[in-house]
This record gives structure tokens, sequence and C-alpha cells, in this order.
């Protein structure tokens, strides 16, 4: 009996780089797949062929048999292949239920039959336990809401073969557990699953086989049953990787972040902070612990100025910060990693070089005067793309060239490389290597020990306690206790996050 996918001597190469390297590999019906390996590997370069996004340079892939005809989506997709893409294909304007049946709309009396279309939704979110709300626009929605918008698109059609790029980067734990679910209940009705994830614990829950990429070239395979986390991350690193957080005891000093009474609404003009009181100290990381939705999202923008406060104050070393105003929130000393890098961290169509100096682009020794100094520009770029390892062939390609990771690591690469007073982190490590989040991790813990007051905001519970010194749980848009990271009690928290008593 052949294999349900089988793709057989696959390269693909772009000016520079060979993304994909004689590549094979099968997958069977009802198996799941586990697809790994650092940021530029050459993952979504493989699966993007298999769907017909991209034209092979050399080999085969055939399903059920029968090859596929390069760069024909609609056939792919028609043979019962779905994608759920690492970066979103939703059209923010249109609705939830829009985005979900677009292409392929119910029709009534000749006309889109909405109301069939929103009935349609419900039941999808309701059989794979994703709930949204059909109504809502994508552009309103967090990036988490909108993966789920990703999922149910994919899951709409009878699936036979699901590729899933990056499908819980932006999920919370409980929202990972549940596709999680969703993934085993698919395999065991004959779907077979390509999984693409930067969390090995996912891998060793549900995967039945592992296929590691490294340079665009398979470089092993095992079974989760016969290694562990360490030894899949040293497959995929080509070294030991320490997957614990290591640091010494924080030494905080005088307070530097002051956020007093603040207020702020959601994008539907409800209240989403409700007078929250926090201050961060120099030489100390505060995280943020909850579940996505409580109001972290609308907390972290005010703070960097990009949403309207509508009551209370942000200040820094006891100086109020304009509201909606990001430049002089900058200038006060704060730097903001974005939850959304594609939204607010990078301007994808210029280049890396000018992303990496995009908030002093004007500013010497970036600028004189009006006039921008591109030697220098090209010199920091040159020696942050070496520090953070950016995988790119030139820091003069444009940011939409890079691999998602890739990207996450320009943003931090900018963000971090300043004199740092106040870091806003949010979701640093989203869709990076296990190798990046211990290089990431530890320029986290190097700003704090260099005395920057440093806010992180993560949706992985277990990276809030291993990098935090206190931990404030906020829930509801209130926060509900402040407690020492050392010795916390990981069940206690979950327990907060959930609004429950302790």
């Amino acid at each position: 009996m052949s294999a349900l996918l089988e793709i057989s001597n696959l390269t693909k190469a772009f000016p520079g780089v060979v993304a994909n390297n004689n590549i094979s590999l099968h997958v069977n019906a009802g198996e799941i797949l586990g697809l790994l390996g650092e940021n530029g590997a050459g993952k979504s370069t493989l699966v993007k062929a298999v769907f017909g996004l991209l034209t092979p340079d050399t080999g085969v892939i055939l399903i059920d048999g029968q090859a596929i005809e390069y760069g024909d989506t609609l056939g792919v997709i028609s043979r019962g292949v779905g994608m759920v893409h690492q970066h979103f294909q939703l059209v923010p304007v249109m609705t939830v239920a829009e985005n979900i049946v677009l292409g392929d709309e119910p029709k009534k009396f000749g006309l889109i039959d909405r109301k069939s279309a929103k009935a349609e939704v419900l039941r999808l979110s309701e059989k794979y336990g994703l709930e949204v709300d059909p109504d809502a626009r994508i552009e309103d929605l967090p990036v988490g809401m909108q993966q789920r918008v990703e999922i149910l698109k994919a899951l709409r059609k009878d699936v036979r073969l699901l590729i899933l790029d990056e499908p819980t980067a932006v999920l919370t734990p409980q929202e990972t557990d549940e596709l999680l679910d969703v993934m085993k209940n698919l395999a065991s009705q004959g779907v077979g699953i390509i999984l693409i994830t930067h969390k090995l614990r996912e891998v060793m829950a549900v995967a039945d086989r592992v296929v590691v990429l490294r340079n665009g070239n398979v470089v092993g395979s095992a079974s989760p049953r016969d290694t562990d986390e360490a030894g899949l991350a040293q497959m995929m690193v080509g070294r030991s990787v320490v997957l614990e957080v290591l640091k010494s005891k924080a030494k905080p000093k005088d307070v530097v972040l002051s956020i007093r009474s603040l207020e702020v609404l959601d994008d539907r003009k409800m209240p989403a902070v409700k007078g929250i009181d926090l201050e961060v100290r120099s030489g100390e990381i505060l995280g943020i612990a909850g579940v996505e939705g409580n109001g972290q999202r609308e907390l972290v923008e005010a703070i960097a100025g990009m949403r309207n406060r509508v009551g209370g104050q942000v200040l820094v070393d006891g100086k109020p910060t304009k509201n909606l105003h990001p430049r002089s929130v900058r200038s006060a000393g704060i730097s903001h990693i974005p939850e959304d890098r594609e939204k607010h961290g990078l301007v994808a169509t210029y280049s890396i070089a000018d992303n990496l100096v995009l908030n002093q682009f004007n500013q010497p020794p970036f600028a004189k005067g009006w006039i921008r100094d591109l030697e220098k520009v090209d010199e920091i770029a040159k020696e942050l793309v070496e520090k953070f390892d950016v995988r790119t062939p030139s820091y003069a390609n444009l940011a939409n060239s890079l691999s998602g990771g890739n990207k996450q690591k320009v943003v931090v690469a900018r963000e971090l490389s300043q004199t740092l007073q106040v870091l806003i982190a949010a979701q640093p490590t989203r869709g990076v290597d296990v190798g990046s989040i211990e290089f990431i991790h530890n320029q986290l813990i190097s700003a704090r020990d260099n005395g920057a007051a440093v806010l992180l905001v993560s949706a992985e519970l277990d990276e809030i306690l291993s990098l935090s010194d206190r931990v404030a749980v906020i829930y509801g848009g209130k926060i509900v206790a402040i407690i020492d990271a050392e010795g916390a009690d990981r069940n206690y928290i979950g327990r907060l996050m959930a609004g429950l008593k302790a």
C-alpha cells in the first residue's frame, strides 16, 4: 500500500540559498509527522511545494501514488489537502464567517447565503472546540483568534492530508492542548498530518514520527518514543541546547516603570484594562501571566503609546509618557517587542537593514541632519545579523523574504541592541526555534542584569516562570495577584489565570 504523500528527491533554490536539497519523505494515512528544524531550515518551502504554492527545481510529489501538478493549488485542494499557513491568509476587512467560506460560499437564489455561512462556522467551531465570533472583523481580532479562523478554514473541507505550519505559535497553552486533541481525533479518522512546530512538547505529545531538516537537508528521523526533547533539539541545531533558563538572582533597584490606575478600552470600546497598578524596577523581569484576551494586548499597546489610555498614567523615572504617541514613548526610554511582528514589528517591503534601524533611522549615527548615513546602517545591520543569527543571504534583502522566526529575530535584534531603560517584551520567542529561544532568553536576562526594567508578556506559562523574578497574574483586565517566581506553584497560578480562587 502506497503512502498518502510521497516526496522524492525534491530540490528548491532561491538566489543565494538552497532551501530544499534533495529531500525525500513520506506521510501515511492516519499518521502525524512532526517536521522540525531551525528557522530557515526549509520547512515552509517544502510544504508550500506540496500545496502547490511553489514549483520545485527537481523532484516528484505524489498524493495517493499520483503526481501533483506544480503550481496547481486548486487541484491539490480538490485532492483533499488542506493547509494552515504560518502567516495568515485572511482578508482583514471581512468577517470571520466571510473568510472561512471565501471561494466556496453557500448560495441562495444566486446570492451569498450569509445566514448559512454563519451557521456553518458555528457548527465547525463547536465540532472542533475552537470558539470564534462569526460576525467579528478579522482586523479587530488578536492574533490568537485569527489563528483559530485559519484552522477552521482548513478544516471546513473534508481534508485527507492536513499541513499545519506553526499552528500553535499564537495560541495559549489551553488552546494548544485543544488543538492537539483535534489533531489526534483527525488522525484516528485516517487523516495524515504534517505538523511544523518549534515546540518540542507538542511533537512528543502527538507525533508518530519526526523528520528533522537542517540547512535544507534531511539530517535525521526518529520516533518520539525513542528519544526526548533534548535529543530532538540537538538534532535540530547540531549542538546540545540548554532547555532550562540559567540565571543569577535578580538585584532590583529603583522603580523605573510605573503604571498607575490604567484604564484602556478594547477594539469594541469595552473596558479591557480596569485600573491596573504595576511597578517594574531596574534589574528585574516582571512577567504577566494570563489567558489571552484578558487585557494583556491592550495593556502593552497602551504602555507603548499605540492605544488610547482612557484613564491613568504610564511613567518612566517618575515622568509621564504621552498618550497615543509612540515616538515620545520611545524617546522616554521604552523599547517594545510587539506580539504581532507582521503588523507592528516590521515593514515587509523595507530591507532587513532598514528594519534594524526602523525606530532610530533619523537619529545619529544613522543620520546627519536630513541625510541618512547608509554606510553606518549597513555596518550595524551586518553586526546584528551575525550576532542574532538572522538566516539570510544578505541584509539588503527585503524583510518579507525571511522565514517567520527570522523576522522575529530582526525585531528582537533591533529592540535589544539599544541602550535599554525599559523593555516591553510581548511574546518575544513566538515562532522561533529552540536554539534561538535559548539565545533570546539569555538576551532578556542580560538586559535585566544590565539594569533594564523588563515587562514580559507571554502565552507560555513555562517561559513566564523560568524568566521572571516576579509574576503578575491578569484576569478580566485586572491584576489579581503578584507573587515571587521562585518556588511559585504552577497549578496555583493556573487557577488564578482561570479566574478561580486559591
